[in-house]
């Protein structure tokens, strides 16, 4: 006798072979039709909104045939940059539904970003939300000369049409429809190519791998533009579950929403994390910050051991992690019913069809449990950069995605993550990981989160610096009781056993490390710049 488990499993495996998004929700809709899908969280409950599957299938046919009698036609290009909104959901979905290219911009980016990815994909329509947050991204748009200008921030503002006039739904799902954009952290963004079988794959390993209900509430923090909105909506349509969606995340003042809507899973990276864990810290011992919760889970950044364990110790639920990229939206994910010291230490395990291969530097696998350069190759992979020329050592003579990450496979499969290509510091020959550095200084009980970057050095080539931002309501008192000086920390390294020649020569202790408006990723080329002259 199948369980009802079981049974949504089945359903959502079978779902995951949808040929396209639009089929996906197609499907889903005609399952559960009355279901929600999406809960616009406002600062007042009584603002709040809800939208069900049914409604996200008619409400996105009537806005693509307003879009189709607008000019949008199958493989026209039309950009848009909006806030994590419901009306933004439907937009996209009903551009799926005609079989336009997107080209989604994160809300955050102004005219060097946006003017960038205007200008690379060509987009012939741009939607904004007009004045959002005290800035015109209208007259932006007009500024940088942006094509056929449109505002879609609220429901009103979305096209609207008789979905008769709209040709067949694209039955293609392995055309090139995504035009997602790097943060453009170190240069200029470059365009990622997507298509919907891409985005179907990744988001299916990340519902797959938490195994999640059509009883579950999730919940939405990050951008939507972001690679994640479509992993994440991906799974919603899969399981038949809702999310609640934040226009703008920010605690305390969020977790109304995520108490009132009963949110079971949060999460969206390691800097997600440490901000729940700083208000679970402000309450009495044994009261839950989110009652409902059980899952925190996310990827997009490293992820300290001793987040893990201080989540699941003081949260009282559980934290699975996982590895992607926007050239892949997700690689690896881990798994609740998974042991501690997985879910701890490594990013957990990929799904069928995604092959990881670990090189040397001349391209020859090593064994497991070697370091070496992360390659990838599946379904989730990109199909390369809207510049030709960016493409050129991207991929190797086998198709494998080269990714610029370190690490090894364990014999069980997992995927353990030890540093970036680029974020090897090299003193006087040595190669020092960043990252070993970083998840030592987690442990300290003074450091909210930490940063180790590599600095010029005319006599050791590169020095290592460890920049630190102070733990919430921890203040420096100074060396003689454990203040965070540079002779107190490397003290406190040695005593956790890093070799002497790892040891920071340099530490700066900031406010706040600069993050990206994403996933909130440390910008280490910011500290780089700022530090570089000791």
């Amino acid at each position: 006798m199948r369980t009802h488990e079981s049974a949504g499993n089945e359903t959502a495996h079978a779902l995951g072979a949808s040929r396209t998004l639009w089929e996906l929700i197609e499907r889903r809709a005609a399952l559960t039709p009355d279901a929600p899908v999406l809960i616009q969280a406002a600062a007042d409950a009584s603002d709040d909104r809800t939208l069900t599957f049914g409604e996200l299938r008619d409400r996105c046919e009537r806005v693509a045939a307003g879009l189709y009698e607008m000019g949008v036609r199958p493989g026209t290009v039309v950009a848009w940059q909006l806030p994590t909104r419901i009306e933004t959901a439907l937009l996209s979905f009903a551009l799926a539904r005609v079989g336009a290219v997107q080209s989604p911009v994160i809300p955050f980016y102004r005219d060097r970003e946006v003017g960038f990815a205007l200008r690379e994909s060509k987009a012939e329509f741009f939607a904004v939300p007009g004045v959002w947050r005290g800035f015109d991204h209208t007259e932006m748009a007009h500024r940088l000369g942006a094509r056929g200008v449109f505002q879609a921030y609220a429901y009103e503002d979305l096209p609207d049409g008789d979905p008769s006039v709209l040709p067949a739904p694209p039955s293609d799902g392995t055309s090139v429809r995504w035009i997602y954009w790097t943060s453009g952290t170190t240069s200029d963004p470059k365009g990622v190519l997507h298509t919907d079988r891409s985005l179907i794959a990744g988001g299916s390993c990340l519902a797959h791998a938490l195994h999640l209900s059509a009883d579950d509430v999730g919940s939405m923090a990050f951008p939507f533009a972001h690679i994640a909105g479509p992993d994440y909506t991906v799974m919603l349509l899969l399981y038949g579950f809702p999310a609640v969606m934040f226009e703008l995340f920010a605690l305390p003042d969020a977790l109304d929403g995520y108490r009132r809507h009963g949110v079971t899973v949060a999460g969206g990276s390691t800097a997600f994390y440490s901000m729940f864990l700083a208000e679970q810290r402000k309450l009495a011992p044994g009261e839950k910050l989110i009652p409902t919760l059980r899952l925190l889970a996310g990827g997009g950044a490293p992820k300290p051991p001793e987040i893990y364990h201080a989540v699941v110790r003081e949260m009282g639920c559980q934290l699975t992690h996982g590895y992607g990229m926007t050239e892949v939206p997700m690689i690896t994910m881990g798994a609740p019913d998974d042991t501690a010291g997985n879910l701890a230490t490594t990013e957990g395990l990929p799904p069928d069809g995604m092959q990881i291969r670990i090189t040397d530097a001349d391209g020859k696998e090593v064994p497991a449990g070697v370091d070496g350069d992360v390659r990838l190759r599946g379904e989730a992979v990109c199909r390369g950069y809207l510049d030709p020329e960016q493409n050129t050592g991207v991929f190797d003579a086998d198709g494998f995605l080269i990714t610029g990450d370190l690490g090894h496979v364990r014999p069980t499969g997992h995927l353990v993550l030890t540093g970036r290509a680029k974020d090897i510091i090299i003193r006087k020959g040595e190669n020092i990981s960043a990252k070993e550095i970083e998840d030592l200084l987690h442990r300290h009980p003074a450091v909210g989160d930490a940063a180790v970057i590599g600095l010029p050095d005319p006599e050791r080539g590169e020095r290592v610096c460890a920049v630190i931002e102070r733990r919430p309501g921890d203040e420096d008192t100074g060396e003689d009781t454990g203040g965070l000086t540079l002779e107190s920390v490397t003290a406190y390294l040695r005593g956790e056993g890093l070799s002497p020649y790892k040891l920071p020569e340099q530490l700066e202790v900031v406010e706040a490390l600069p993050r990206n408006e994403t996933l909130r990723k440390v910008l280490k080329y910011k500290l780089r710049e700022r530090f570089a002259r000791g």
